[in-house]
Protein backbone atom coordinates (compact mmCIF):
# COMPACT_ATOMS: atom_id res chain seq x y z
CA UNK A 1 0.00 0.00 0.00
CA UNK A 2 1.25 3.69 -0.47
CA UNK A 3 1.45 4.71 3.18
CA UNK A 4 4.32 3.32 4.70
CA UNK A 5 5.86 5.70 6.80
CA UNK A 6 4.91 6.72 10.42
CA UNK A 7 4.20 10.48 10.41
CA UNK A 8 4.49 12.52 13.90
CA UNK A 9 2.68 15.98 14.21
CA UNK A 10 5.94 17.97 14.92
CA UNK A 11 3.15 20.34 16.93
CA UNK A 12 1.62 18.00 19.11
CA UNK A 13 1.58 18.50 22.77
CA UNK A 14 1.66 15.12 23.87
CA UNK A 15 3.94 12.61 23.50
CA UNK A 16 3.36 10.55 19.97
CA UNK A 17 3.91 6.79 20.21
CA UNK A 18 4.94 5.25 17.28
CA UNK A 19 1.61 3.88 15.41
CA UNK A 20 2.23 2.04 12.12
CA UNK A 21 -0.83 3.15 8.99
CA UNK A 22 -2.60 -0.06 9.40
CA UNK A 23 -3.15 0.60 13.01
CA UNK A 24 -3.43 4.42 12.79
CA UNK A 25 -6.03 3.46 9.71
CA UNK A 26 -7.98 0.83 12.30
CA UNK A 27 -8.13 3.10 15.31
CA UNK A 28 -9.19 6.25 12.68
CA UNK A 29 -12.09 3.94 11.79
CA UNK A 30 -13.09 3.12 15.17
CA UNK A 31 -13.68 6.13 16.19
CA UNK A 32 -15.81 7.33 13.06
CA UNK A 33 -18.00 4.80 13.87
CA UNK A 34 -18.32 5.32 17.91
CA UNK A 35 -16.91 9.11 18.61
CA UNK A 36 -16.64 7.88 22.15
CA UNK A 37 -13.33 6.62 21.22
CA UNK A 38 -12.00 9.82 20.36
CA UNK A 39 -11.35 10.05 24.42
CA UNK A 40 -8.67 7.22 24.07
CA UNK A 41 -5.07 8.60 23.62
CA UNK A 42 -4.42 6.56 20.78
CA UNK A 43 -7.05 7.55 18.92
CA UNK A 44 -6.11 11.00 19.02
CA UNK A 45 -2.66 10.18 18.34
CA UNK A 46 -3.36 8.54 15.22
CA UNK A 47 -5.70 11.51 14.12
CA UNK A 48 -2.73 14.05 14.23
CA UNK A 49 -0.52 11.45 12.76
CA UNK A 50 -2.52 11.58 10.20
CA UNK A 51 -3.26 15.47 9.50
CA UNK A 52 0.44 16.15 10.18
CA UNK A 53 0.78 13.69 7.63
CA UNK A 54 -1.16 15.19 5.26
CA UNK A 55 0.88 18.28 6.00
CA UNK A 56 3.88 17.22 5.13
CA UNK A 57 2.68 15.48 1.60
CA UNK A 58 3.60 12.09 3.12
CA UNK A 59 -0.40 10.86 3.32
CA UNK A 60 -3.22 12.00 0.32
CA UNK A 61 -6.70 11.20 0.40
CA UNK A 62 -6.93 10.34 -2.99
CA UNK A 63 -3.61 8.94 -5.44
CA UNK A 64 -3.64 7.22 -8.65
CA UNK A 65 -3.27 3.40 -8.78
CA UNK A 66 -2.89 1.39 -11.68
CA UNK A 67 -5.91 2.71 -14.16
CA UNK A 68 -7.96 4.56 -11.82
CA UNK A 69 -8.26 7.07 -8.73
CA UNK A 70 -8.51 5.70 -5.51
CA UNK A 71 -9.88 7.56 -2.26
CA UNK A 72 -8.56 6.86 1.21
CA UNK A 73 -11.96 7.01 2.88
CA UNK A 74 -10.38 6.70 6.20
CA UNK A 75 -7.73 9.73 5.73
CA UNK A 76 -11.14 11.90 4.80
CA UNK A 77 -12.58 10.44 8.39
CA UNK A 78 -9.32 11.84 10.24
CA UNK A 79 -10.03 15.02 9.14
CA UNK A 80 -13.89 15.06 10.17
CA UNK A 81 -12.41 13.52 13.55
CA UNK A 82 -9.67 16.43 13.70
CA UNK A 83 -12.28 19.06 13.85
CA UNK A 84 -14.25 17.14 16.63
CA UNK A 85 -11.15 17.19 18.65
CA UNK A 86 -10.25 20.62 18.44
CA UNK A 87 -11.92 23.91 19.82
CA UNK A 88 -11.83 27.23 18.56
CA UNK A 89 -8.67 29.57 19.24
CA UNK A 90 -7.58 33.07 18.36
CA UNK A 91 -5.26 33.25 15.60
CA UNK A 92 -3.11 35.95 15.16
CA UNK A 93 -1.25 37.35 11.68
CA UNK A 94 0.25 40.36 11.82
CA UNK A 95 -2.52 42.88 12.40
CA UNK A 96 -5.27 40.57 11.37
CA UNK A 97 -6.96 38.14 13.80
CA UNK A 98 -9.09 35.20 13.09
CA UNK A 99 -11.30 32.23 15.10
CA UNK A 100 -11.44 28.83 14.05
CA UNK A 101 -9.97 25.45 14.51
CA UNK A 102 -7.64 24.76 12.37
CA UNK A 103 -4.49 26.73 12.32
CA UNK A 104 -2.64 27.70 9.29
CA UNK A 105 0.53 26.50 7.76
CA UNK A 106 3.35 28.67 8.61
CA UNK A 107 6.40 26.24 7.65
CA UNK A 108 7.15 28.03 4.11
CA UNK A 109 10.70 29.67 4.55
CA UNK A 110 12.12 25.61 3.23
CA UNK A 111 9.44 25.10 1.48
CA UNK A 112 10.08 25.99 -1.99
CA UNK A 113 6.67 27.56 -1.90
CA UNK A 114 6.13 31.61 -2.92
CA UNK A 115 2.83 32.88 -0.82
CA UNK A 116 1.73 36.79 -1.86
CA UNK A 117 -0.20 38.02 0.72
CA UNK A 118 -2.77 37.34 2.14
CA UNK A 119 -2.40 33.91 0.73
CA UNK A 120 -3.54 31.19 3.14
CA UNK A 121 -3.38 27.40 3.12
CA UNK A 122 -4.75 25.72 6.45
CA UNK A 123 -2.63 23.03 8.41
CA UNK A 124 -3.05 19.91 6.72
CA UNK A 125 -2.83 20.98 3.10
CA UNK A 126 -0.08 19.98 0.80
CA UNK A 127 1.95 22.83 -1.54
CA UNK A 128 4.16 21.01 -3.15
CA UNK A 129 8.33 22.76 -3.97
CA UNK A 130 7.86 25.62 -7.14
CA UNK A 131 4.21 26.11 -6.17
CA UNK A 132 2.65 30.02 -6.56
CA UNK A 133 -0.04 31.02 -4.04
CA UNK A 134 -1.06 33.99 -4.55
CA UNK A 135 -3.97 35.93 -2.77
CA UNK A 136 -5.78 32.78 -2.70
CA UNK A 137 -7.03 29.89 -0.11
CA UNK A 138 -6.45 26.36 0.36
CA UNK A 139 -8.32 24.12 2.32
CA UNK A 140 -7.06 20.92 4.81
CA UNK A 141 -6.82 17.88 3.19
CA UNK A 142 -5.90 19.20 -0.43
CA UNK A 143 -2.92 18.85 -2.46
CA UNK A 144 -1.23 21.19 -5.13
CA UNK A 145 1.33 19.48 -7.10
CA UNK A 146 4.90 21.18 -8.23
CA UNK A 147 4.88 23.86 -10.14
CA UNK A 148 1.44 24.82 -9.99
CA UNK A 149 0.09 28.35 -10.60
CA UNK A 150 -3.08 29.42 -7.76
CA UNK A 151 -4.17 32.58 -8.98
CA UNK A 152 -5.67 35.26 -6.98
CA UNK A 153 -8.90 34.58 -5.22
CA UNK A 154 -9.20 31.57 -6.85
CA UNK A 155 -10.25 28.64 -4.18
CA UNK A 156 -9.37 25.22 -3.23
CA UNK A 157 -11.21 22.86 -1.51
CA UNK A 158 -11.01 20.49 1.16
CA UNK A 159 -9.13 17.23 0.06
CA UNK A 160 -9.19 18.32 -3.55
CA UNK A 161 -6.45 16.88 -5.74
CA UNK A 162 -4.32 19.29 -8.02
CA UNK A 163 -1.38 18.00 -10.02
CA UNK A 164 2.06 19.13 -11.10
CA UNK A 165 2.30 22.29 -13.62
CA UNK A 166 -1.51 23.07 -13.39
CA UNK A 167 -2.63 26.47 -13.76
CA UNK A 168 -5.55 27.96 -11.22
CA UNK A 169 -6.63 31.07 -13.12
CA UNK A 170 -7.99 33.98 -11.14
CA UNK A 171 -11.57 33.49 -8.70
CA UNK A 172 -11.90 29.63 -9.56
CA UNK A 173 -13.80 27.26 -7.34
CA UNK A 174 -12.73 24.16 -6.72
CA UNK A 175 -15.20 22.37 -4.36
CA UNK A 176 -14.08 20.54 -1.77
CA UNK A 177 -15.17 17.26 0.29
CA UNK A 178 -15.63 15.31 3.77
CA UNK A 179 -18.82 14.05 3.68
CA UNK A 180 -19.72 11.43 2.71
CA UNK A 181 -16.25 9.89 3.50
CA UNK A 182 -15.03 8.17 -0.06
CA UNK A 183 -16.49 10.46 -2.19
CA UNK A 184 -14.49 11.42 -4.80
CA UNK A 185 -12.48 15.17 -4.40
CA UNK A 186 -12.07 17.32 -7.71
CA UNK A 187 -9.27 16.02 -9.06
CA UNK A 188 -6.91 18.26 -11.72
CA UNK A 189 -4.48 16.46 -13.12
CA UNK A 190 -1.06 17.63 -14.32
CA UNK A 191 -0.90 20.32 -16.69
CA UNK A 192 -3.96 21.18 -16.79
CA UNK A 193 -5.28 25.08 -17.33
CA UNK A 194 -8.64 26.00 -15.86
CA UNK A 195 -9.88 29.52 -17.32
CA UNK A 196 -11.19 32.67 -15.04
CA UNK A 197 -14.11 31.88 -12.80
CA UNK A 198 -14.47 28.38 -13.50
CA UNK A 199 -16.18 26.45 -10.87
CA UNK A 200 -15.86 22.71 -10.59
CA UNK A 201 -16.95 20.85 -7.88
CA UNK A 202 -18.50 17.63 -7.09
CA UNK A 203 -15.66 15.04 -7.48
CA UNK A 204 -15.05 16.43 -10.78
CA UNK A 205 -11.97 14.55 -12.81
CA UNK A 206 -10.34 17.01 -15.45
CA UNK A 207 -7.85 15.01 -16.99
CA UNK A 208 -4.18 15.89 -18.15
CA UNK A 209 -3.15 19.13 -19.82
CA UNK A 210 -7.26 19.59 -20.53
CA UNK A 211 -7.97 23.21 -21.42
CA UNK A 212 -11.30 24.97 -19.41
CA UNK A 213 -12.45 28.42 -21.02
CA UNK A 214 -12.97 31.40 -18.68
CA UNK A 215 -16.80 30.68 -17.06
CA UNK A 216 -16.91 27.02 -17.58
CA UNK A 217 -19.12 25.70 -14.25
CA UNK A 218 -18.79 21.58 -14.15
CA UNK A 219 -20.55 19.68 -11.63
CA UNK A 220 -21.20 16.29 -11.17
CA UNK A 221 -24.26 16.26 -13.29
CA UNK A 222 -23.30 19.29 -16.28
CA UNK A 223 -23.22 17.30 -19.69
CA UNK A 224 -20.14 17.60 -20.91
CA UNK A 225 -20.64 17.26 -25.21
CA UNK A 226 -18.41 16.55 -27.60
CA UNK A 227 -18.91 18.86 -30.34
CA UNK A 228 -15.88 17.89 -32.89
CA UNK A 229 -17.01 14.60 -34.45
CA UNK A 230 -20.34 14.33 -36.72
CA UNK A 231 -22.68 13.66 -33.60
CA UNK A 232 -22.05 15.01 -30.33
CA UNK A 233 -21.01 12.88 -27.59
CA UNK A 234 -22.43 13.40 -24.20
CA UNK A 235 -20.51 12.62 -20.86
CA UNK A 236 -20.79 13.84 -17.20
CA UNK A 237 -17.83 14.17 -14.33
CA UNK A 238 -15.43 14.27 -16.71
CA UNK A 239 -13.01 16.18 -18.68
CA UNK A 240 -10.86 13.79 -21.32
CA UNK A 241 -7.46 14.66 -21.74
CA UNK A 242 -5.94 17.40 -23.71
CA UNK A 243 -9.92 18.62 -24.47
CA UNK A 244 -10.19 22.25 -25.13
CA UNK A 245 -13.86 23.19 -23.02
CA UNK A 246 -15.86 26.21 -23.53
CA UNK A 247 -19.42 26.91 -21.55
CA UNK A 248 -21.89 26.08 -23.99
CA UNK A 249 -25.91 26.05 -23.40
CA UNK A 250 -28.76 23.20 -24.20
CA UNK A 251 -32.20 23.53 -24.48
CA UNK A 252 -34.52 21.49 -21.90
CA UNK A 253 -37.86 20.77 -21.74
CA UNK A 254 -39.94 21.67 -18.54
CA UNK A 255 -43.73 21.86 -17.91
CA UNK A 256 -43.69 25.63 -18.35
CA UNK A 257 -42.19 25.33 -21.10
CA UNK A 258 -38.42 25.04 -23.20
CA UNK A 259 -35.53 26.82 -21.74
CA UNK A 260 -31.67 26.68 -21.71
CA UNK A 261 -29.93 24.91 -19.61
CA UNK A 262 -25.73 25.32 -18.89
CA UNK A 263 -23.65 22.49 -20.35
CA UNK A 264 -19.77 22.03 -20.81
CA UNK A 265 -18.39 22.27 -25.12
CA UNK A 266 -15.19 20.06 -26.35
CA UNK A 267 -14.29 22.11 -28.94
CA UNK A 268 -11.02 20.58 -29.92
CA UNK A 269 -8.11 19.23 -28.60
CA UNK A 270 -4.55 20.53 -27.37
CA UNK A 271 -1.60 19.58 -29.81
CA UNK A 272 0.48 16.75 -28.96
CA UNK A 273 3.31 18.73 -30.44
CA UNK A 274 2.23 22.28 -28.50
CA UNK A 275 4.80 22.91 -25.90
CA UNK A 276 2.81 22.87 -22.41
CA UNK A 277 3.67 26.51 -21.36
CA UNK A 278 1.94 28.51 -24.53
CA UNK A 279 -0.55 25.83 -25.35
CA UNK A 280 -3.44 27.03 -22.91
CA UNK A 281 -3.70 30.39 -24.49
CA UNK A 282 -2.64 29.37 -28.02
CA UNK A 283 -5.50 26.13 -27.92
CA UNK A 284 -8.30 28.92 -26.78
CA UNK A 285 -7.01 31.07 -29.45
CA UNK A 286 -7.33 28.18 -31.98
CA UNK A 287 -10.98 28.13 -31.40
CA UNK A 288 -11.87 32.08 -30.98
CA UNK A 289 -11.34 32.01 -27.25
CA UNK A 290 -9.83 34.60 -25.63
CA UNK A 291 -8.05 33.77 -22.34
Amino acid sequence: MFFTRVVVHKAAKIAVMALDITTTELLVRSAFADRERLANADVRIAVEQVIAGLDAGELRVAEFEGKTWIVHDWIQQAILLYFALREPTAIEVGPLSFWDKIPIKKSWRNSGVRVVPPGMARYGSFLAPGVILMPAFVNIGARVGEGSMIDTWATVGSCAQIGAGVHISGGVGIGGVLEPPSARPVIIEDGAFIGSRCIIVEGVLVEREAVLGAGVVLTASTPIIDVTGDKPQQMRGKVPRRSVVIPGMQPKQFQAGTFSTPCALIVGRRSESTDRKTSPNAALREHGLGN
